[in-house]
């Protein structure tokens, strides 16, 4: 078992010297020795609650990482923070709490790991937001870290197919459409999420798991086993030792979060047809290392990046069908292969990309995943767009849709209860292009998703048949010509404030252009009249959120990050 210098780590200021005795007696209350505060104490981090089923079986996860870090030569220390858990949050003011949320779990497990001078993290997350909030928290630390997903639920049977919760969302427009009677739904939503585990298709969730493997923060294939398996508490166990390693070799998660990790995350984002949750999600840990990597460097990798995962929303499979398949080191080697991937980062492992995928053999006999001479299609299933309309850029997720241009009228919402209200009762027709506005980070505030309207429109059948355009964020389950994440925002007088009702708007995904048809001076014109909304929330946590949040395009941070860093806690 490996030797540590408690003198050199953080610990040292909790439990070394004779001033430290009351510091120390802590920890003997809770059933520790003294052998055991002589060791390195880990972070054992988890967003276990009773929110959702993406969060129920992560503390049971947090007691096998515990074991491999005892094993190991550490004394585990674990803790719970915050979820807020998006389809439960979905489609109402709930919604403005998710985004918020993601620096929520970060700030607090940064106060966590800071206040009790901890030595390295493992973190455990099974949310949309609480993914990407663990992975910042590490890199903003400093401190050897492994993430872990908690992993992804078992799919439904209805009617003897693979059902996930989008169904549900989606049977919700058409039973509103008189395509769906009240007892199918009933029958559909007792059956459409049958275990522990985030959603089950290529949604935020699984999107930022595949993140944690292809950014090197995760172990190879932990990303891939259902929750309800026991298979998942072996990574767990192994995520323990492995943050033992770390900790002796000093890798950090800097070590391993770089421009070309970060360009290898976009890679598998594209590849899998995942979450346009992500090209928010990237730029943020961008921040946390004090680099460039916002929406349209994003995007850029998106462009040049096969699509090779028929997952849904856009395709058939769920995240179980592409962990039986070959799972996330599967589909890095095929992008490997084909010069897509960085193989010289270095990752969790102790290891290289290159290293890791090296025995790694493509399996041709499944369906779920395509080599990357063999794509579903040449370019990613997410596109950067830029032009009149959204100067900061704005993306659309083109994944399973049949056109990519798309020419309509305005029809403008300044949130998004009166645009679901007008999906519902059916005030809008074929060629619409409906505008939900006031929703991005500050103008919200929180940057709500739109999976309900978007939802309700794809089970009217008009899913390509009309628009959507918002500076709001779309659920990773989101079908459909959507395009979120414009910037400026309406709030800041962006040029989505300034429409009207009836203004042609072109959208095209494949130039990767987006304008209204107003000349700069009509556009300046308009501005002249333009006066700030109210804000909606004058106190508490989402107005506190409001004062420091950026530009989506930049990931919606609420710090300067690195850039402004004066010292890393790691080096205390």
């Amino acid at each position: 078992m490996a030797k540590f210098n408690k003198k050199k780590l953080p610990s040292r200021h909790t439990s070394l010297g004779a001033d430290r005795a009351p510091h120390r007696s802590f920890y003997y209350a809770m059933g520790e020795t003294e052998k055991d505060v002589a060791k390195p104490f880990v972070g054992v981090v988890s967003t276990w609650n009773e929110a959702a089923p993406c969060n129920i079986a992560l503390m049971r996860q947090a007691q096998s990482v515990k074991k491999g870090v005892r094993a190991s030569g550490g004394t585990p220390r674990e803790f719970c923070t915050i979820t807020v858990t998006d389809g439960i949050a979905m489609g109402h003011e709930g919604m403005k709490s998710s985004l918020v949320s993601r620096e929520i779990i970060a700030d607090s497990t940064e106060l966590t790991v800071r206040g009790h001078c901890y030595d390295a993290l493992v973190g455990i997350a099974g949310c949309d937001k609480s993914l990407p909030a663990l992975m910042m928290a590490m890199v903003r630390l400093n401190v050897p870290s492994v993430f872990i997903y908690g992993g992804s639920i078992l799919p439904g049977q209805y009617k003897g197919k693979d059902v996930t919760v989008v169904d549900v969302f989606e049977a919700v427009g058409k039973h509103s459409a008189g395509k769906m009677s009240s007892k199918e739904l009933k029958k559909l939503e007792l059956v459409a999420c049958p275990s522990a585990g985030a959603c089950g298709g290529q949604f935020t969730a699984n999107t930022m798991a595949c993140v944690s493997e292809a950014i090197g923060l995760a172990l190879p294939y932990s990303a891939g086993t259902p929750a309800p398996y026991e298979e998942r508490d072996k990574y767990a166990l192994l995520s323990g030792k492995t943050v033992m390693n770390l900790l002796q070799k000093n890798i950090r998660p800097r070590d391993i979060v770089t421009k070309k990790s970060l360009e290898n995350a976009a890679t598998i984002v594209a590849a899998t047809g995942g979450s346009t949750n992500a090209a928010l999600h990237l730029p943020a840990l961008a921040n946390e290392i004090g680099i460039k990597f916002d929406l349209m460097d994003v995007a850029k990798i998106f462009k040049k990046t096969p699509y090779l995962a028929d997952l849904k929303p856009g395709g058939k499979y769920v995240a179980k069908d592409m962990w039986i398949a070959g799972g996330v080191p599967m589909l890095l080697k095929t992008l490997y292969d084909g010069g897509f991937i960085h193989g010289d980062c270095m990752t969790v492992t102790g290891k290289t990309m290159k290293q890791n995928l090296k025995n790694i053999k493509f399996n041709p006999k499944q369906k779920v995943l395509r080599a990357y001479d063999n794509p579903l299609s040449p370019d990613g299933g997410v596109v950067g767009l830029k032009g009149n309309l959204a100067p900061d850029g704005c993306i659309v997720k083109i994944a399973g849709l049949k056109k990519l241009q798309f020419t309509g009228k305005a029809r403008c919402f300044d949130n998004e209860e009166a645009a679901m209200a007008a999906v519902q009762n059916k005030k809008y027709k074929e060629g619409d292009i409906i505008i939900i506005r006031y929703e991005g980070p500050v103008g919200g505030p929180g940057m709500r998703e739109m999976l309900s309207t978007t939802g309700a429109i794809y089970g009217q059948g008009m899913g390509e048949k009309v628009a959507l355009i918002t500076d709001g964020r779309f659920s990773g389950a989101t079908r459909g010509f959507c395009v979120g994440h414009v910037g400026p925002e309406a709030a800041l007088g962006g040029p989505l404030a300034l429409l009207r009702n009836g203004d042609v708007i072109d959208i095209d995904a494949k130039k990767g252009t987006i304008d209204v048809r107003l000349t700069r001076f009509q556009l300046a014109a308009r501005r002249k009249k333009w006066k700030p909304k109210k804000s909606s929330f004058g106190s508490g946590t989402i107005w506190k959120y409001a004062q420091t949040v950026g530009p989506a395009y930049l990931g919606a941070p609420t710090h300067p990050g690195k850039r402004k860093e004066v010292k890393v806690y790691a080096d205390i």
